[in-house]
């Protein structure tokens, strides 16, 4: 059974969640994301679970570890964990979710422990091939409280059975294990080669709750990429003319 914790969440569009813990009470992080911590909290860092849950977190592209936080004071001690960039940070009351959710592998932030934090695979060839980041999700598991982040804006869905929604992949934030996933040919030869959406949608179908993001980091860092590119660029074009009109007043030309 999970740990019965009190949260509240600082700020707009960069995020912090203050996590109040009992004596006795802890919490569970992705490494790397611990703001500050007050007296009474011991933090240990470790696998969560094993040599071979630590494996294939690793070999998915997440950190081989994971930080425990426990208050081992005497009263009531507060820890904070940061959303990596900017968006929004999500509570997830798994009890109230049927206990199982599912989410991408970048979006975990933190969860109360007894709370499983489990590495999943899409169960279709096609979202396996395909799938670029949806490929491999977490699965939150237990009853209790688990925090997600998405970046930019969320856009939380309420999927009917039947209903059927096709997302950029990246959007992909979290979706209930009731949610059908797949992965679909955009189709077309002109939107294949000129769409810049990419091959694959991501497909899903319902019944249940799906969150979706505006501002996917994959997309974020692309856009700094490019205009870092363009203003080496920019700069290496400058610096060249300069050098060719400094030749030439040496040279007399």
């Amino acid at each position: 059974m999970a740990d019965i914790i009190d949260y509240q969440i600082y700020g707009d569009d960069l995020q912090l969640v203050e996590v109040e813990l009992d004596p006795g009470e802890g919490v569970r992080g992705e490494a790397g994301t611990m703001t500050y911590m007050e007296n009474g909290i011991e933090m240990s860092t470790g696998t969560g679970g094993g040599i071979f849950k630590g494996l294939k977190r690793a070999f998915t592209g997440e950190s081989f570890f994971i930080t425990s936080f426990l208050n081992n004071g005497g009263a009531k001690s507060r820890v904070a964990f940061a959303a990596p960039y900017p968006g929004k940070i999500i509570p997830l009351d798994l009890s109230a979710l049927g206990g199982t959710f599912l989410c991408q592998k970048d979006s975990f932030l933190c969860a109360a422990a007894g709370i499983e934090i489990e590495v999943a695979f899409t169960k279709r060839i096609g979202a396996g091939l395909f799938g670029g980041e949806g490929f491999i999700l977490q699965r939150l598991q237990g009853d209790g409280l688990a925090f997600m982040h998405a970046g930019g804006t969320i856009i939380e869905r309420d999927l009917q059975a039947g209903e059927t929604l096709r997302v950029d992949t990246g959007c992909l934030v979290g979706f209930a294990p009731s949610v059908d996933y797949d992965i679909q040919f955009v189709g077309g030869f002109t939107n294949a080669l000129f769409g810049g959406e990419g091959l694959f949608l991501t497909k899903l179908t319902g019944p249940g709750k799906v969150y979706l993001q505006s501002l996917p980091f994959s997309r974020l860092a692309d856009r700094i990429e490019a205009g870092l590119k363009s203003q080496t660029g920019e700069r290496k074009g400058a610096a060249g003319i300069g050098g060719d009109i400094l030749g030439n007043l040496l040279s007399g030309n």
